[in-house]
């Protein structure tokens, strides 16, 4: 680590370059070395091999992931690696077994653990603010594929690891999971309601990913969770979470405000501070601090998402898209 500062190298000119690159390089103790494309294979090779590289930050398109992962782990260099972890459980389940046998440090971007509404709804649940748990319903209905249309990429194609699920969903279930443990039983009604787009040439593709989906999952504790959602709606709507619980209910409206309301009629709210900016740069911001203390002491802390982390919510998406194990 040159000057005692965690190098990063970045692979990824989207979120990676947007959002990855400048949180790192504004990071204490973090220097960013360079940020390349995924698509460009001697670029990669190069990046992974940089004396002043300590961790890869892969923000590829899930389909590049196994190749980046695979790179910087041969490289003997520390990976964080985007959601969706890969096109499949079984892309996952490669990349997590390559990382254990070169016991590298390798996590899994799950940044939304550090977003101010999810840690003060954790905290409230696992205070028992609402008793024991029984049912969760979550809604998030939103225009950003569709106001403006969002040109055909990846994210549109099903066999490069597009899709709604994997783009969003896989942060709620990332947060079930963290929250709730393990979950035992999922399934989903896809919808692809914009079935062509056309790409930056005006070229029209058919869309074989879905743009939003109607989900049902258990948690291993009997929480029964339901999830509907879109995000090509004409126009966004609050994020909703209801959480209803044996002895309360609490509501987050993504106000900054978290309602728990009980069976005497009693009322009390809870505030956190909303991110006024890209919603990502909050918890970007510290997950960030998270990984440069991980990547420098070499052993990951209880309760930060790794690769196996990654291959378990790879095997819950997979369910919800109806691919069998």
């Amino acid at each position: 680590m040159a000057d005692g500062k965690v190098g990063v190298g970045v692979i990824g000119r989207g979120f990676g370059q947007t959002v990855v690159a400048p949180v790192f390089a504004e990071t204490d103790g973090c220097a960013l070395v360079d940020v390349i494309s995924p698509r460009d294979a001697d670029a990669v090779r190069a990046l992974c091999v940089h004396p002043d590289v300590d961790l890869v930050a892969v923000h590829a398109p899930p389909f590049l992931h196994p190749h980046c992962v695979t790179a910087a782990l041969d490289a003997g260099k520390a990976v964080l690696c985007d959601k969706p972890f890969g096109t499949s459980t079984a892309d996952a389940e490669a990349m997590e077994a390559a990382a254990r046998d070169a016991n590298a440090v390798a996590l899994l971007n799950f940044e939304f653990r550090h977003h101010p509404g999810r840690i003060a709804l954790r905290a409230l649940l696992q205070d028992g603010a609402v008793g024991t748990v029984e049912h969760i319903q979550w809604t998030v209905f939103g225009a950003g594929f569709r106001v403006p249309m969002r040109p055909y990429g990846w994210l549109f194609d099903r066999e490069r690891g597009g899709g709604w699920i994997g783009a969003w969903g896989s942060h709620v279930v990332d947060f079930l999971r963290w929250t709730f443990g393990d979950l035992v039983d999922a399934s989903a009604r896809l919808r692809t309601d914009i079935t062509e787009r056309p790409d930056a040439d005006g070229t029209m593709h058919t869309c074989t990913a879905e743009d939003g989906f109607t989900a049902l999952l258990s948690t291993d504790t009997g929480v029964s969770v339901t999830i509907d959602t879109s995000f090509v709606a004409v126009k966004n709507a609050p994020p909703r979470v209801v959480v209803l619980g044996s002895e309360g209910t609490l509501e987050s409206i993504a106000d900054g405000k978290i309602t728990l309301r009980t069976a005497e009629g009693t009322q009390e709210v809870f505030s956190f501070d909303p991110p006024r900016e890209d919603p990502h740069l909050v918890p970007m911001r510290a997950w960030a601090a998270v990984v440069r203390a991980a990547v420098r002491e070499g052993t990951v802390p209880e309760g930060v998402p790794t690769f196996a982390d990654g291959v378990a919510c790879a095997r819950v998406m997979d369910a919800l898209r109806g691919v069998r194990a």
